[in-house]
């Protein structure tokens, strides 16, 4: 059975750093990574996917956010304040997607370079980010499923439940193969 330790990996200065972080930078270093590897091997220019990389995360971030607060108009609509609270939760990866790969795509055309080569890099790449960031909804205790009496069930106040978030990991994982 899967007991989560918690949100918090540690704290520095009297801040605390948080797990779900902590995944989703470690996907992203290790797409930027493989895309780094993959565009050597493909003789693409290795250097544009870091330049990309910068274009491409912040608008993520940007995306994700706004995505989240679009679909959550009802809370937000009154609370504009609140919409830049990224660190209070609330990123949706189909956001980050779009506007990660709209930065890109912009990016390459102003360049007047072909986006699609590097698309192709980028995809294997995203869906290891994803198998990797999706483990911080472990430490959160989210995306979860119904009861279970399955071994490899989630503790979830007091209760056994299925493990979503691990069943997309192995997909995403899938996928990246």
């Amino acid at each position: 059975m899967m007991t989560s330790p918690g949100p918090v990996a540690f704290n520095i200065l009297g801040f605390d750093i948080m797990w779900y972080g902590i995944m989703i930078a470690s996907g992203m270093l290790a797409a930027i990574s493989l895309a780094y590897y993959r565009a050597d091997r493909l003789d693409l220019d290795k250097d544009r996917v870091i330049d990309i990389g910068l274009y491409c995360i912040p608008a993520g971030a940007i995306g994700a956010r706004l995505y989240y607060v679009i679909f959550h108009w009802d809370y937000y609509g009154s609370r504009l304040s609140e919409t830049i609270r990224i660190w209070e939760g609330g990123l949706a990866i189909h956001g980050g997607l779009f506007a990660g790969v709209l930065a890109a795509y912009l990016y390459f055309r102003v360049k007047k370079i072909d986006f699609w080569p590097y698309l192709d890099i980028a995809m294997p790449a995203l869906a290891l980010a994803q198998a990797i960031g999706r483990w911080g909804n472990y430490f959160n205790q989210e995306a979860y499923g119904s009861l279970t009496d399955l071994p490899w069930g989630m503790l979830i106040q007091g209760q056994k439940v299925h493990p979503t978030f691990l069943y997309e990991s192995i997909w995403d994982l899938l996928l990246f193969f």
